[in-house]
């Protein structure tokens, strides 16, 4: 997936108008770089404001950033662009049940069911909220207005368990939590998990620019190859690597299983020091990693 993320950007950089943005927005939303896919979807939008996919690739990010206000405004103009847009109409079918509105939801879904009869999340969400007893003409728990009332607990039960099958992937613990309390936690400390995803920390150039989605697609399985190389050496077990820049110092060391720890420092901080600083830091990643099992 790290190739495919550096071949789209690529590709993306030589023709800014290509439609390879779409792709690449998932692309990064799947591995939970969501601000990067926040703005390669935003940049894209403003290219192509009246593509509908777009709309839809912008409110699932916004749907993951639990941002659910805008993610509806931006599933509702996709369905004004594009009215059989399978997309906007599963997502507005969340958005729906997430408020307990039954009666719209279901409404969605069998209009999204019309147009993919074979798509598998809205066959299973269709099956859990109607199993609930919840028809669409008179959906039990819809007030008047076709707004939500007091469902009862069985059709709230599996409203909630048909907007969770629609729900786009539930983001990871907060990143924020794992080098709390740390210096440098959000310029020069990063925690990859084997494919390249950040699982926290944040890096940033002597320009102050963000590059932590740009090094975390370099590094993606360079733990399982040191792990590789160590082993063929015969050097046992590999705990860390250090290397010397012109303008800074960078420690590599697992925390815990394939995760890898990177930690950046400027040329001023002595290698020991440096060496200290990987341990707490793979210490703090240590603690959060087992909190996320």
């Amino acid at each position: 997936m790290a190739d495919e993320v550096k071949t789209l950007s690529s590709q993306l950089a030589q023709d800014p108008d290509s439609l390879v943005f779409l792709r690449l927005g998932e692309l990064l939303r799947l591995k939970r770089q969501l601000d990067a896919a926040h703005r390669v979807a935003l940049t894209g939008l403003a290219r192509h404001p009246h593509l509908a996919d777009a709309h839809d690739l912008y409110a699932r990010i916004l749907a993951d950033k639990r941002d659910y206000e805008r993610a509806f405004d931006e599933w509702d103009m996709a369905l004004r662009i594009a009215p059989n847009h399978v997309g906007a109409l599963k997502g507005l079918a969340f958005l729906y049940f997430k408020v307990g509105d039954v009666g719209q939801a279901l409404a969605h879904l069998e209009a999204a069911q019309l147009h993919a009869p074979d798509d598998p999340g809205v066959i299973q969400a269709l099956a859990l909220a109607q199993g609930g007893g919840v028809g669409v003409g008179g959906a039990a728990g819809a007030g008047a207005g076709g707004g939500p009332a007091n469902p009862s607990p069985s059709i709230a039960r599996a409203a909630a368990a048909a907007a969770e099958e629609l729900a786009p992937a539930a983001p990871p613990l907060e990143e924020a939590r794992v080098f709390a309390g740390l210096e440098g936690a959000q310029e020069g400390l990063l925690l990859l998990d084997a494919k390249g995803q950040v699982l926290g920390g944040a890096l940033k150039d002597p320009q102050g620019r963000d590059v932590t989605d740009a090094v975390a697609a370099y590094l993606a399985g360079v733990s399982h190859e040191a792990a590789r190389t160590a082993k063929l050496l015969g050097l046992g077990q590999w705990t860390g690597v250090a290397a010397e820049g012109k303008l800074g110092h960078v420690h590599l060391t697992p925390p815990a299983g394939d995760a890898l720890l990177l930690v950046v420092r400027e040329r001023s901080v002595p290698m020991g020091r440096l060496a200290i600083i990987a341990q707490r830091a793979a210490a703090a990643a240590r603690r959060w990693l087992e909190l996320d099992r």
